[in-house]
């Protein structure tokens, strides 16, 4: 019986977020755990858990070969110190030289496809760089979940993966964490965008919907929480929030606190999500969803009945939503809210991940026999 397990990603908050119930549950069943990411001030808390942490860089953004070339050679060096019975991934980067390291070393891997970015949404050099090392890496991989029924197609359409995956609901969500809170008495209302302040997630929607609803509800609020991406992009929002268009209120650790004060939550993005946890919580926290039709928010937003689908990149459409939102009654937006924690109770469960993790890797160590 061997339990040790490692597990690779490209940054502290979506291990602490989305997969510390499973850290939890390994270190508490004497599983040793060992955490590839990036150096963080916070990465003790893992330690404090019971982890052996290995620090290593994780360049996010775009293709460097040396930088990746030093990535994967990092895993396959990790593999072969500590001779871990399963590797987990998570993340573009993590999942291919993870999948190319356990390939080499012949280590049993769990990549999760946590959603494309903006990769595969237009053809060019890189998309068709990045297809190719997925076939030579996770199409090898032991297994491979997936979030949403589109990116499935797509890496099957593209022989990126063959018969071994499964599907999962996203990283699930803790409905114990993320209860369903009153919802506002305010009549005035207020939506919620909570996602990176970038293109593809749809800010530039975000900005000219609430202008256009702005123009003929004044008392309708529009917040904003998310890192920005680049100091452009920054300006483009002080400058909104300094005509009272919006209220940017940065990046926040805990959003708790916004979901309980919004009505509604929103989600324009451009596609290239798995399954948005953004809008698992709203859910969860009996919150009304308004996102653009694109995979992972379809599966999500049950149009009409949890909330509202519209055509990606279309504000005027995502306008008429949102208006159509704030004409409902009081009640009849608190019922759609609590559809939505049915919803999420019925199938985004964080539990049913957890398990489904769980029973793959007492497979893999050789606990189940």
């Amino acid at each position: 019986m061997n339990k040790r397990v490692l597990m690779m990603t490209n940054h502290f908050i979506s291990l602490y977020l989305f997969r510390k119930e499973l850290i939890q549950r390994l270190c508490e069943d004497d599983y040793e755990v060992y955490l590839s990411i990036p150096h963080d001030e916070r990465n003790d808390y893992f330690r404090n858990m019971g982890c052996k942490v290995i620090e290593a860089p994780v360049d996010r953004r775009g293709v460097n070969p040396l930088r990746d070339a030093v990535l994967a050679a990092r895993y396959i060096g990790y593999m072969r110190r500590l001779k871990p019975a399963c590797a987990l991934s998570y993340t573009a980067k993590p999942n291919i030289y993870g999948a190319l390291a356990a390939r080499i070393t012949r280590t049993k891997q769990i990549c999760n496809i946590t959603g494309t970015g903006g990769t595969f949404l237009r053809e060019t050099v890189l998309a068709k760089l990045l297809r190719f090392l997925y076939r030579i890496s996770v199409k090898h991989a032991e297994l491979v979940y997936f979030q949403n029924e589109g990116d499935r197609d797509y890496f099957m359409h593209h022989s990126m993966v063959e018969d071994n995956f499964d599907m999962i609901p996203g990283s699930g969500v803790n409905l114990e964490e993320h209860y369903a809170a009153p919802y506002p008495e305010s009549e005035d209302v207020i939506f919620l965008f909570s996602s990176r302040i970038y293109g593809i997630k749809g800010v530039d929607e975000f900005l000219k919907c609430a202008e256009i609803i702005k123009a003929k509800y004044p008392r309708v609020r529009f917040l904003a929480a998310g890192a920005v991406e680049d100091p452009e992009r920054g300006k483009e929002m002080e400058r909104y929030e300094k005509s009272g268009i919006i209220e940017y209120l940065g990046f926040c650790s805990d959003v708790k606190e916004l979901l309980h004060k919004c009505h509604c939550v929103v989600l324009p993005s451009h596609g290239g999500e798995g399954i948005p946890n953004s809008i698992l919580e709203a859910s969860a926290t009996a919150r009304c969803v308004i996102a653009s039709r694109v995979s992972g928010c379809r599966d999500v937003v049950e149009d009409g009945v949890t909330g509202y689908l519209f055509e990606p990149g279309n504000a005027q459409d995502f306008a008429d939503k949102a208006e159509r939102f704030i004409n409902l009654p009081h009640e009849e937006k608190r019922q759609m809210g609590l559809r939505g924690r049915e919803r999420a109770e019925k199938f985004f469960d964080r539990r049913t991940v957890l398990d489904k993790y769980y029973s793959k890797i007492q497979e893999y160590c050789g606990v189940l026999q």
